[in-house]
Order: structure tokens, then C-alpha cells, then sequence
């Protein structure tokens, strides 16, 4: 049989395996139309109100901004609490809950804040807020795993009421960038007080907050039934544009058949993560259609390189020549995404567009394997969570592997549980994403590979090399974007070579929204945007 008819075969038994893996459903492979454009422009007569249901698959880990650094937390967090500045579509820092901003010198940035804000407990906003929760991510009894993003913050000085200064350790030129990720939200500050006597009491940091999350946002948290639902209502008292809906709720639905069969029922009105088979079929149906969104995220294959045999960096060459990113791409995500070169997406700042990725290459696999005494292979296993795009990637690299007499043993496992495992470095390999909501080469390289962020912080392949932490650091210091740039370049240049992860693609978001609503949009990490979301009559 051809490669190609190999190929094919490959895919069909990839298929069958994840419909008992992860109950994956067909479909049509046509991508079909993006109708919901279309149907946001439409005019259609809209009313406010109503009670907005979003089938998920994975459950958040926290509701504390600083107590987590994962896509399911971040997308709740986003509606309930606030960040001093946003990014738009164009990459552009604009207001949020600061209204101005200046540069004092090259390390001290002053912040002029909206007043009249208030946090859901009826707490006013201010400078001492600003201060507060900015110094408790620093704070080393927190333990947040979003402290890379605020590490290089020297002191954050009150100057009034709504006033505040924030100079750094040295000049970082992407700052207002990390001010706008959801690690920086602002919380209660009756809230921060509560969690550190609750500290003192020998609980956990962040247990009172994200047990009761209260932050400034357009919405307010009611409940959590954790692995079951999250639910949310109207923030009556918002300082700004109040929102159309009086409620929204994150129901976990892992099951991909059941999220669309809901959607089609309108039990719910988004479902995400939508499979790549279903897209024509929803596209095609009267109920709903599939919003596509480029995004900024990358997909990877990662190497735990404290463990042999990945510690070789030969070994981990040799498998990432037998990952055929272009037939992956197609046979499991149905061509939607293009293939990575390294850890950064077209559009950050710091892509190397000019990169030589590590190539598919089966022979040399095989030679870079005796070269490292591996020709007889090993027994080793891959880890997934409950997502079932990364069970069939994995399905595929255990086939592929067989070629260098590598023996892999799927291992599947809900994503907390899974998030856990990892950061504690009980893998071998293992499947993930990074999600890039900065927009910045910093924040898509240093919680991945510098060597102080192993574990929860991101570096869960447990990478280490003092070169690239220098330039990382360099990275950071650097004020001058063409010297950061170059600095970007060689650091992509080192990963590339090490191969700490299979760099695998840089994924399309998949959402289905129901005819029901307008409104809805997902950013380039994959954040929902629901505050102009509308029921149509």
C-alpha cells in the first residue's frame, strides 16, 4: 500500500479509537462558511435580557486571577474582574479601569484611575487597590503562578486616591501589554484581606477568592458546582455599559456529540470547542453556525527533559522529525491552522518568520536515534486531557513512533487533574497548549522555557539551558525593539535546535453559536467577549 493509502488507514483507526476515547462526532470535511459575520450585520431585532448557557469542555481551576494561568479559568475571570488598560483587535493598549497613562522615565509608568468604580461588595477602587493586588502576586506566600508576568515590578507607589506608579527593576518594554493580561485583574481588597487571614488559619492562598471571586466587571459571581457549572448575573451597578443579558453560565460538557446536541436543542447558545469535522454540518444547519478565529496559540508535543531519555536532546530531534505537521493539521484538525516553526504565531511581536523548523524527516529520526544509543527504542508514555483533538494527536504519535521501535502508552486524564500532574513533572511527554493573550514574544517564551518557571508557571517540559535564559533575560531588559528582536530571533533559533517540544501548529478557534444571539466574538487567545451579546427576538 502507498504512503499516502497508509496515511489514510492511519487516520481512519485514529478516528474509530476517539470515538471511544473522547466520543469525538463526524461529519462532513467541507469547512463551509462563516455565516455568523453575516448574521451579526443582519439587523435582526434584538431584546435585552434572557439567560445565556455556554457548553465547555473543561471546568476552571480557579477564580482567583492569581491562582491560575489556564484558558478555562481565564475565560470567566475575564467578565468578573477588570485589568488597569485592554488590547483591541489591533494589538493597541487602550483604557480600562486607568483612563491615562504616562512613561515618567524608562522604568516608572503613572496611571490616572477611572473614579466612581466599585467592586462588587460595594468596595471603592483606588490607588491602594492597585497596590494591594499587585503586591500580593509578588508576594512569594502566594505562590501565583502569573508572577513572571509582574516579576520585574521593583515598587508600586500611591500618589493619591487615583493615582498610582509602578516602576520596574529595569526597563520592559512590554509592560502595558502584561497590565492587560487577566493575571493583573484588580480583586476586592476586602477579599485580599479575607484570603490572607484565611492563609494564617493554614488554608490555601486564593481559597477565599476563588471561592467567592468579586471583582469590578460587567458581571458578578453567583455560583460554582465545580466540574458541573459556573453561573454568573448581571453586575446592575457597572460603571460603564451595563450588559444586555441578566445571566450567564459555563456548564462543563466534555462530550463533543452532546455540547452540539444541546446547541441544536437550545439548551445552550455557544458551544466550544467545536470538532473540526462538525463544522460543515453546523454551518449547514438552520440552528447555528461555526465562528472561526485565527489564534495566537500554539499546539505542542512536550519532552519532560529531566527524564531519560529525554534529557538528549538527539532523542527529543528524533521524534519531532517523525511528527508530520502538515498531515497532522489536516488529519485531525481538518486543515483548519497553520503549521509552527517555533513557539510564536504570525503576528506577535518576535515571530521569525525566517526560522528552519525541524523538518519530517524519517531516515535522519532514525540515524539521531542510534546516535544516541536508542536504536532499539524504549517503552515510554504520552499524556493528554480530555480534549479529543490532543487523544487523536496522540493516537497519531504513538503510531508514527513504532518506526524508531518506541512503544508509547496513551494515558487520558481530566484537565485539572492533568494540569496538576504536569507542573509536578510525573510525565514523560505530553500534549498541550499556550495561549499568547499579551501579544508579546515575552510572554510566549519565558513561562515556557526559562529555567525559574518550571512547573505550574509553564515550563512544564522542564527545560533548562543557561543560554537561553540569559537571552530571555536580555529579552526582557531590552528597551530597543529592533535589539529585541534579535535577541527574539536567536532565542527561537536555540528552542528550534533543542527541541524542548514538538512545535505542532498554531490552531483555529471553533466556536458554535446559536441563531439565537448576536454579539459574540473570541479574541486571539481564546477569551469570550460576551458583553454585547443579545438575545434575537
Amino acid at each position: 500500500m502507498s504512503k499516502k493509502g497508509n496515511l489514510k488507514w492511519l487516520f481512519v483507526i485514529v478516528f474509530a479509537m476517539s470515538l471511544v476515547l473522547a466520543a469525538c462526532a463526524g461529519g462532513s470535511d467541507s469547512k463551509g462558511e462563516d455565516k455568523n459575520e453575516d448574521k451579526k450585520e443582519s439587523g435582526a431585532e434584538t431584546e435585552t435580557g434572557g439567560d445565556l448557557t455556554l457548553a465547555v469542555l473543561s471546568d476552571a481551576s480557579s477564580l482567583d486571577p492569581a491562582g491560575s494561568n489556564d484558558v478555562p479559568s481565564s475565560v470567566v475571570q475575564n467578565n468578573i474582574y477588570e485589568t488597569l488598560v485592554n488590547r483591541n483587535d489591533e494589538n493597541e493598549i487602550i483604557e480600562g479601569l486607568a483612563t491615562e497613562w504616562e512613561a515618567v522615565d524608562d522604568s516608572t509608568y503613572e496611571f490616572k484611575l477611572r473614579e466612581g468604580v466599585k467592586f462588587h461588595d460595594g468596595e471603592p477602587f483606588t490607588a491602594d487597590v492597585v497596590k494591594a493586588n499587585l503586591d500580593r502576586i509578588l508576594d512569594a506566600e502566594v505562590a501565583s503562578p502569573r508572577y513572571f508576568l509582574f516579576e520585574m515590578i521593583s515598587n508600586v507607589e500611591v500618589v493619591d486616591e487615583h493615582t498610582v506608579r509602578i516602576t520596574t527593576e529595569y526597563p520592559f518594554a512590554p509592560l502595558l501589554a502584561h497590565l492587560s493580561h487577566n493575571g493583573g485583574a484588580m480583586v476586592s481588597p476586602k477579599s485580599i484581606e479575607d484570603d490572607y487571614a484565611a492563609m494564617k488559619d493554614g488554608k490555601d492562598a486564593g481559597s477565599v477568592i476563588s471561592n467567592n471571586p468579586i471583582g469590578t466587571g460587567f458581571f458578578k459571581f453567583e455560583s460554582w458546582n465545580p466540574g458541573s457549572e459556573i453561573k454568573l448575573v448581571k453586575n446592575d451597578d457597572y460603571w460603564g455599559e451595563k450588559v444586555h443579558l441578566d445571566s450567564v453560565t459555563f456548564k462543563v460538557i466534555p462530550e463533543s456529540t452532546t455540547r452540539n446536541a444541546d446547541l441544536e436543542r437550545g439548551f445552550v447558545q455557544i458551544a466550544d470547542p467545536i470538532q473540526p469535522v462538525e463544522v460543515a454540518e453546523i454551518n449547514n444547519s438552520d440552528y447555528a453556525t461555526v465562528l472561526q478565529k485565527p489564534s495566537s496559540s500554539l499546539s505542542y508535543i512536550g519532552f519532560n527533559s529531566k527524564k531519560e531519555p529525554f534529557d538528549n536532546p538527539k532523542v527529543r530531534q528524533a521524534i519531532s522529525m517523525m511528527v508530520n505537521k502538515e498531515e497532522m493539521i489536516e488529519g485531525v484538525y481538518e486543515g483548519f491552522g497553520i503549521p509552527a516553526k517555533g513557539p510564536l504565531a504570525p503576528g506577535i511581536f518576535g515571530f521569525n518568520d525566517d526560522a528552519k523548523p525541524i523538518e519530517y524527516d524519517v531516515e535522519e529520526a532514525k540515524k539521531l536515534m542510534k546516535e544516541a544509543g536508542y536504536e532499539d527504542g524504549f517503552k515510554t508514555t504520552v499524556w493528554t486531557n480530555d480534549n479529543p483533538q490532543r487523544v487523536d494527536m496522540a493516537i497519531i504519535l504513538q503510531n508514527s513512533l513504532k518506526e524508531l521501535n518506541i512503544e508509547v502508552a496513551v494515558e487520558q486524564m481530566e484537565f485539572g487533574t492533568y494540569l496538576d500532574k504536569t507542573a509536578q513533572g510525573e510525565h514523560d511527554m505530553f500534549i498541550l497548549g499556550w495561549s499568547n493573550p499579551t501579544g508579546d514574544a515575552d510572554y510566549g517564551m519565558y513561562a515556557l522555557f526559562h529555567s525559574t518557571q518550571q512547573g505550574d508557571a509553564g515550563n512544564r517540559s522542564f527545560y533548562e539551558n543557561k543560554d537561553v535564559d540569559k537571552l530571555l533575560d536580555e529579552g526582557r531588559r531590552e528597551a530597543d525593539p529592533d535589539a529585541r528582536l534579535d535577541i527574539y530571533n536567536k532565542i527561537q533559533e536555540h528552542l528550534i535546535e533543542d527541541a524542548p517540544m514538538v512545535y505542532v501548529h498554531h490552531q483555529e478557534y471553533l466556536v458554535g453559536i446559536s441563531n439565537d444571539i448576536e454579539g459574540f466574538s473570541i479574541d486571539t487567545s481564546g477569551i469570550y467577549q460576551l458583553q454585547d451579546v443579545k438575545f434575537v427576538k
